[in-house]
């Protein structure tokens, strides 16, 4: 497979955004990736040995994954390069949503199928612009959703006291988030290691072994528990709802929550033994990968 190829692409309000993608010749079809909270799109999707978006363009169809502004190597907001406790948080879901808006616009004009799959906070994104008609796609994924979180789930998504505009992240830290995750198990040292290189890569690195991302998620994530972001009754696109069995930042509550209310009736949920919220880099990814493939075989064009 060719070395994944990066293209900007720039928002109405004139931010420049980076758009990677693996496009098989001919290809049809385009899937959009949509990451989380922290790291942008190839350290989550693409790195080196784990690639889901590699595993997409072995099945003939063009995988893309996009970095919204502040994370990956997209524009920076000017806020993440002044002291984060100038500013208050830095890129709400509704602004990441213009980002993808952009990106999805450009593949419509080139595809006869666009299928977008979310991530973590990335289903908040794919979400809201779905339901509020933002994106023109042929289906939704949400993967590893958070929707509706627990009120249990308050206390570890603070942005500060006051909030500040981001925070750094170092290697231990994305480390003992994942594991925190495989009870009596490690995480997979290998897949580690090419997920921080893909994230130490990018644009989001700063100083040693550390790296910043935008506060605005934890913002949209806490103000989730007490009311949903977006109506999920106004997503009438086939969609798919997947998760592990094991991850505890999309509980299966709000996962099926989410199934429960979207809209129409062409909607699966699907729910995957031993897989945590990096499910796309475990043992298990390869029934995750089959999962979402089966899905869009289903809903590809005629």
């Amino acid at each position: 497979m060719d070395e994944i190829e990066g293209t900007d692409v720039t928002t109405p309000d004139g931010t420049r955004i980076r758009r990677w993608g693996r496009v098989p010749e001919d290809a049809t079809e385009a899937v959009l990736f949509v990451h989380g909270a922290t790291y942008g799109g190839c350290s989550a999707f693409d790195p080196e040995g784990f690639s889901w978006l590699e595993a997409v363009a072995e099945d003939d169809r063009a995988a893309y994954a996009v970095d919204v502004r502040g994370y990956g190597d997209s524009e920076r907001p000017p806020e993440l390069d002044a002291p984060a406790d100038e500013n208050e948080p830095v890129v709400r879901a509704s602004t990441a949503a213009m980002d993808v808006a952009a990106a999805v616009a450009e593949l419509r004009d080139a595809y006869r199928s666009v299928h977008l799959v979310g991530y973590s906070w990335g289903t908040i994104i794919a979400g809201l612009g779905l339901a509020e008609g933002r994106f023109d796609v042929d289906s939704l994924v949400q993967y590893a959703p958070v929707h509706r979180p627990p009120e249990t789930h308050r206390d570890r998504l603070s942005p500060g006291d006051p909030p500040v505009a981001y925070r750094r992240v170092t290697k231990d830290e994305a480390r003992t988030r994942w594991t925190d995750q495989r009870p009596g198990d490690s995480v997979p040292a290998d897949a580690f290691e090419a997920f921080w290189e893909a994230l130490v890569s990018s644009g989001q690195r700063r100083g040693d072994g550390e790296i910043v991302a935008p506060n605005g998620t934890l913002v949209d994530v806490r103000a989730a528990i007490d009311a949903p972001l977006y109506d999920p009754g106004e997503i009438e696109v086939p969609s798919l709802v997947v998760r592990g069995s094991l991850d505890t930042a999309s509980i299966r509550r709000d996962a099926v929550g989410l199934y429960d209310g979207l809209g129409g009736d062409d909607r699966t949920y699907v729910e995957l033994a031993g897989g945590t919220h990096f499910m796309q880099f475990e043992p298990r990814r390869h029934a995750l990968y089959d999962a979402v493939r089966d899905f869009h075989d289903g809903v590809g064009p005629d």
